[in-house]
């Protein structure tokens, strides 16, 4: 198992570039418009690598192994993540030159982009919402004061 000690970005926008080039040239499901870029990796807590990655077929978030506790399981198997955001589904994929990551799905295909920077400012804000803290929930409203003068905080 690979244990990515660094930023994980550059040697993933190097694999996923050369998969555009090679296996997924010319592949109908692939956006014109899209170019290969990894955005907002960042250290969990755990030490794993979590962030987004844009490619012509689709925008995912992935998570990397930044230590040895990373879970062992099967390519193809299904594993929860908690962040503070929330928890996410990813599904374990294996690719020869990157070894075991965790992937979800975002958009795929991605055809509702029309340009590169659209699909960035998604992925950018996709990867930092898993690190913010879910949104809560506003308390309800104060009833409004009847009148000009409760308005002021003046009697009636």
């Amino acid at each position: 198992m690979k244990i990515w000690l660094d930023d994980p970005s550059t040697d993933l926008v190097a694999v996923f570039a050369e998969i555009a080039r090679t296996r997924m040239a010319d592949v109908p499901l692939c956006n014109p418009a899209l170019q290969v870029e990894a955005l907002g990796f960042r250290r969990r807590t755990d030490g794993h690598w979590a962030g987004a990655m844009i490619t012509p077929w689709a925008i995912n978030l992935l998570c990397l192994p930044g230590s040895e506790d990373w879970p062992a399981l099967a390519a193809c198997s299904k594993y929860d993540w908690q962040f503070p955001s929330g928890n996410y589904e990813f599904t374990v994929a294996d690719e020869a030159s990157l070894g075991i990551y965790h992937l979800c799905s975002l958009f795929s295909p991605a055809f509702d982009f029309a340009s590169h920077d659209v699909a960035r400012l998604t992925a950018l804000a996709a990867a930092e919402a898993l690190f913010a803290e879910p949104l809560t929930v506003p308390a309800e409203a104060p009833a409004r004061p009847a009148g000009r003068r409760a308005f002021l905080g003046l009697r009636p």
